[in-house]
Parts: structure tokens; sequence; C-alpha cells
């Protein structure tokens, strides 16, 4: 089970480069289901979720780059690129995500837990902005299906309301 609660990001820690980062490309086969492969740096996943916001099942395998070659002819929808800070909040990891190319600008924080009640509890940090846990047109497979010419005005109202 995945438990996270996704933030807007107000404005980026002063020291964000000393964090682990990675490189992220994903795309989604299918939104509904979910089915999305990621490449992460040189590593390559092939993930399936269930629907739900706060709490969903989640299956991920490894597979190669030729799969992954292969399965992005069947991506439909806008590709996402990123850079995933990871950000250590205690127990907890803050995987920050500086979006680039279509959705350059847009900044999300996303946070996992081992059980609800975890997640309820958290605090956030003060660089996180407004909280769109519940909101599904924040979901990055509701991004791959954004019109293009929607995408810069999107990126503009979250940072307007982070």
């Amino acid at each position: 089970m995945e438990i996270e609660r996704k933030f807007l990001v107000r404005v980026l820690p002063e020291n964000l480069n000393e964090f682990k980062h990675n490189e992220i490309i994903q795309g989604y086969i299918s939104t509904s289901p979910v089915i999305r492969i990621r490449r992460s740096d040189d590593r390559y996943k092939l993930t399936v979720k269930t629907s739900g916001l706060l709490a969903r099942e989640e299956f991920e395998t490894d597979i190669t780059k030729e799969q992954f070659d292969s399965l992005s002819k069947k991506v439909e929808g806008n590709i996402i690129s990123k850079t995933r800070y990871k950000i250590p909040d205690g127990p907890y990891t803050i995987e920050l995500d500086i979006f680039h190319n279509l959705f350059d600008g847009l900044l999300y924080a996303e946070v996992e837990f081992p059980d609800l009640e975890a997640a309820a509890k958290y605090k956030p940090p003060v660089f996180f902005g407004r909280e769109v846990t519940n909101d599904q047109k924040y979901q990055n497979s509701s991004l791959t299906r954004m019109n293009v010419d929607d995408i810069g005005d999107f990126v503009r109202d979250c940072l307007a309301t982070s």
C-alpha cells in the first residue's frame, strides 16, 4: 500500500543541491488503470497503480532499457521530465520534484508514510505550500492527459496558489 501526501512547493530550500537527486523521465501507457514507465538516471521501472489519492496499491518491477524503449512507443499523452530531490525529514523522506520541459516551473513535494495515522499527524515544513493530496488534477497521470495549450496556465496557477 502506498500512502502519500502531496503538496505544492512555495519556495525551494536554500541548500537543495546538498541533497541526493536524480533525473526522471516518465510516461503513461494508460491512466486508467495507471500503467507508468519511468527512467530514473540509468534505472528503468514499470509501475501499475490502483485508483485512489491518499492511499492506493502500487506494484513496481524493474525493466531493461530495451523494454523501456519498446514501451515508450505506446505512451499516451505528455512525457514528464523532472529532477527529484530526496530530502530527509525526521523519519520520512521528502521527494521534491522540479519539473522541466512542458511543465517547467512546476514544483511538487510528496511524503510517503507507513500508515494513515502517521500521514494524518505529519506537519509539513515551512517551504511547502498548499496540500493537493486529494485533488486528482495534481497527479502525474493527470498531467500526462493535460492539453498542451493549458499547461502554462496550470503551472502559473500552481505557483500563484502555492
